[in-house]
């Protein structure tokens, strides 16, 4: 188990380019390896979440070349994929497991699908109930992994209202209609990141939105075209935090993407007082990119809209540390998903702050942070092995007069293999140590 000591720092400064996109990578290997012909995808990020979802492909008889951050696939065609001579394992990638088992229940042969020990604790019946109803064939383990998806079945369209925000749920019943007889539509109470349809239509598959509802029908084919993917605005958060909370900062991250079901960091950071603005923005793949420059600011506590939870979630750890430096409380709510992502993200952010002097208390669905000091030396963080966890911690050190010590920290290299190096190039003093 390797750990971060992230020691004292005043100030950052410098221009970054963060890695791609996750889930726009995740989605681009799925796509691509489901396309006729071949597509070529630029700016992957090389993150071990990712990794899992490219050896799956391989595992199912996908050609894929990698040469860094530029993949290669030969597309099977929806109906090219083979049995895999393995169970498939996607370690702690919860988007792999959730999007793939919708392809999956599509095929004609059977799959097992599994991963780590904190992926074991999430919910998997929010996709396997939907999947049942298009006429799937799945066991599991009381709704958790292993799950076994049984092949050769007829999938059905449906029509579905999404009983949770997850854009992970409706992206796993609209893979799942590419193959069903008929329409799909899903309906979404509250807006969520629409990577895939977007990315459904740069590959030329027709698919209908409607304010919060989407529809798709099955039998069409996918072609296969080149995707550049954007730099990821979830790893961006932790400079952008980073620059808003430092005494003496100014950071550009350069060709972040800036989707507008992603923005929820942006809105909220500057509804605390950010000094944050956009430049050069511009349309790649149909995905909407900008430079994001941010400098040091008095930030002050909100109650964080309703409609932007959503839109920040993964975020969240990182806002909190925001939170803990502003003036004034934070109150997060409406946010009861945090609690089953990697790790239970609002417990374990509270007891982090509480460690480092903060005033928090936590509700079933969110939080209150009391804006104050990072006050108590000595002070160890247990990450749960969660990599937002660890990323926003090290992020802290840049208001404290002590150096932080977060234990767990190799699970960053699923979304983030190279922040410490880029974090130390604008004047954070993180210390990466192998146990």
């Amino acid at each position: 188990m390797s750990k971060f000591i992230a020691k004292p720092s005043n100030s950052i400064y410098g221009n970054l380019k963060v890695p791609g996109d996750k889930s726009i990578s995740h989605r681009s290997i799925m796509l691509g390896s489901l396309a006729n012909g071949v597509t070529k995808i630029s700016g992957f990020l090389e993150g071990k979440d990712v990794l899992s979802t490219l050896q799956g492909f391989q595992n199912m008889g996908v050609k894929i070349k990698r040469n860094g951050d530029n993949v290669t696939i030969y597309g099977v065609g929806l109906n090219g994929l083979k049995k895999s001579l393995v169970p498939l394992n996607f370690g702690n990638s919860g988007t792999s497991i959730r999007l793939i088992s919708g392809i999956l229940a599509a095929q004609t042969f059977d799959s097992e699908l599994y991963g780590d020990e904190s992926l074991s604790k999430r919910p998997m019946d929010r996709i396997i109930n939907p999947l049942i109803q298009m006429g799937a064939l799945i066991e599991s383990n009381n709704g958790k992994l292993p799950i076994k998806i049984k092949g050769g079945q007829i999938l059905k369209g449906i029509h579905y209202d999404l009983p949770v925000a997850s854009a992970q749920v409706k992206s796993c019943i609209l893979l799942a209609g590419l193959y069903a007889q008929g329409e799909t539509c899903i309906k979404e109470s509250i807006l969520t990141r629409d990577h895939t349809e977007r990315m459904l239509k740069g590959l030329g598959y027709r698919i209908d939105t409607n304010k919060n509802k989407i529809c798709l029908t099955g039998g069409a084919h996918l072609n296969a075209t080149k995707i550049q993917v954007p730099s990821d605005i979830s790893s961006a958060a932790f400079f952008i935090v980073a620059a808003s909370i430092a005494p003496q900062a100014d950071i550009t991250l350069l060709g972040v993407n800036v989707n507008p079901t992603r923005t929820g960091i942006i809105d909220i950071l500057k509804l605390m007082g950010a000094n944050l603005s956009l430049s050069n923005e511009c349309v790649i793949g149909g995905e909407l990119l900008a430079n994001i420059r941010i400098q040091s600011a008095q930030l002050k506590g909100i109650r964080i809209p309703k409609d932007l939870v959503p839109l920040a979630i993964d975020e969240f750890p990182a806002i909190f540390i925001a939170a803990s430096c502003a003036k004034g409380e934070t109150i997060l709510t409406n946010a009861k998903e945090l609690r089953v992502k990697e790790s239970d993200r609002i417990q374990v952010m509270a007891d982090g702050l509480n460690i480092l002097g903060i005033e928090n208390e936590v509700f079933e669905d969110g939080i209150k942070i009391q804006g104050g000091v990072f006050s108590k030396p000595s002070s160890t963080i247990k990450s749960h092995h969660d990599h937002r966890i660890s990323m926003s911690f090290a992020v802290a050190s840049l208001r404290c007069h002590y150096a932080i010590e977060i234990e767990d920290v190799d699970n960053v290299q699923t979304s983030f293999p190279n922040f410490v190096e880029l974090a130390n190039q604008t004047g954070m003093n993180i210390n990466l140590v192998s146990a």
